[in-house]
């Protein structure tokens, strides 16, 4: 996880899919070159240079507005988002870990890495299912609406960096 949440001038996460952060040299970056403006700091952490020292920031917003991204990139998380990390083919609930990539027909029978042709599965359930196409998922894989996988990852919650953060990720 990065150390510095990235807003947009409304105050509003620039993303969700994944969460805008950036790492601590370009949250200062940022603020030197006046591209941002820093709303919260990280109690107790102070970074020195020869000739000046800095708190870090923990909250940037942005001086100019980003026109955000509404696209969704085709991605292993994301279709484990829209199946709501389930396995398609027995129910079970996975743990991220345990989540395996599955193509309704395989790539080896022409399949490719799409939304449509992709589903979340177990490790046993992909392994048992292989190469055959006969066997499909319980629900039908469709390409998910961008506001749908912001709020299926709004209802996950969120692993901060710093307490402030929870204020602006609504």
């Amino acid at each position: 996880m990065s150390d510095t949440l990235l807003l947009n001038a409304d105050a509003q996460p620039v993303s969700y899919l994944p969460l805008s952060t950036l790492c601590w040299q370009d949250a200062i970056k940022y603020m030197v070159l006046e591209k941002g403006r820093v709303l919260e700091w990280h109690d107790n952490w102070i970074v020195h240079s020869a000739t000046w020292e800095t708190p870090v920031p923990s909250i940037i917003m942005l001086t100019e507005y980003m026109k955000p991204k509404h696209t969704v990139r085709f991605s292993k998380s994301n279709v484990f988002l829209r199946d709501g990390y389930k396995c398609q083919y027995c129910g079970d609930h996975l743990d991220k870990r345990e989540c395996t990539l599955d193509h309704v027909l395989p790539v080896s029978k022409g399949g490719k890495s799409t939304f449509e042709n992709s589903t979340t599965a177990c490790g046993p359930c992909n392994a048992g299912k292989g190469a055959n196409h006969k066997v499909k998922p319980k629900n039908k894989p469709y390409r998910p609406d961008f506001w749908e996988l912001v709020s299926r990852r709004k209802a996950m919650g969120f692993q901060v960096r710093h307490e402030a953060w929870m204020d602006y990720i609504k």
